[in-house]
C-alpha cells in the first residue's frame, strides 16, 4: 500500500513537471513564430546585441540540427524515447526519488515538445523560396527560436525542449555516476521484475 502511494505521488509529480514545461515550450515557439514569422521573413531580434536573441528557424533533423532530412526516423525515435522514460521511471524504482522523477519529467516534456513539431501539429506550411519544399506543403520540422552567438560563431538555433533534454541528460548522467554501485546494479539488472522493485521499495526508505 505504501509503495502504491509513493508511485501515485511520483506520477503526479512527473506530470506537474512535464505538463507546464511542455506548455511553456510550445507557447514560446508559437509566440516567436507569430512575432518574427517564418525563417528569413524578418531579421533577428536581439535581447543582448550580438550575444542572445530571437531568430526563427525550422529544424528537420535532431538536436541542434544534426541529421537533417530524417524526420520520420526521429519521430519514431521520439516515441521510443518517451516509452523508455516512463518505463525506466516506474519499472526500475527510480520513481522513489523526487530528483529522478523531476529530471525524467522535464526530459519527457522535451521529447513531446519536439515530437509535436515533427508531426506537423503546429500547422505551419512552407512558403515560397524554401526548396526542395513546395509552397503550401505542410511543415514537419521542429521550430527553433533561441539565437546564441559565441564570439563570431553562430550556435545552432534551439528551443526550450532542447534545453530540457540537454539539462536532463547532464544532470542524469552526473547523478548516475555519483550513485552507489549497488543501486547501479539494481537499475541495470534486466531480470528485475515489478515484484523485485516493490520488494526493494519496502526495504529502502523513500528517497528525496
Amino acid at each position: 500500500m505504501k509503495q502504491n502511494s509513493i508511485l501515485i505521488r511520483r506520477a503526479l509529480l512527473f506530470f506537474l513537471a512535464a505538463v507546464p514545461a511542455l506548455w511553456l515550450d510550445l507557447a514560446t515557439k508559437t509566440w516567436s513564430f507569430h512575432f518574427l514569422g517564418m525563417p528569413g521573413e524578418k531579421q533577428a531580434f536581439w535581447l543582448i546585441p550580438n550575444v542572445l536573441g530571437i531568430q526563427t528557424s525550422l529544424n528537420e533533423g535532431a538536436l541542434f540540427g544534426m541529421g537533417q532530412g530524417f524526420v520520420p526516423v526521429f519521430a519514431v525515435s521520439s516515441f521510443i524515447a518517451l516509452a523508455f522514460i516512463i518505463g525506466i521511471l516506474f519499472w526500475s524504482g527510480l520513481a522513489k526519488s523526487r530528483f529522478w522523477t523531476l529530471i525524467l519529467g522535464f526530459a519527457a516534456a522535451g521529447v513531446l515538445g519536439n515530437l509535436y513539431d515533427r508531426l506537423g501539429m503546429h500547422h505551419l506550411v512552407w512558403g515560397d523560396f524554401y526548396p526542395p519544399h513546395l509552397p503550401g506543403e505542410p511543415v514537419y520540422a521542429v521550430r527553433d527560436w533561441i539565437l546564441v552567438m559565441i564570439g563570431s560563431y553562430h550556435w545552432p538555433n534551439f528551443n526550450l525542449a532542447d534545453t530540457y533534454l540537454v539539462a536532463a541528460s547532464i544532470l542524469g548522467m552526473t547523478a548516475f555516476m555519483l550513485m552507489p554501485e549497488e543501486k547501479k546494479e539494481v537499475l541495470c539488472d534486466e531480470e528485475q521484475t515489478p515484484a523485485d522493485t516493490e520488494a526493494a521499495g519496502k526495504a529502502d526508505p523513500e528517497e528525496n
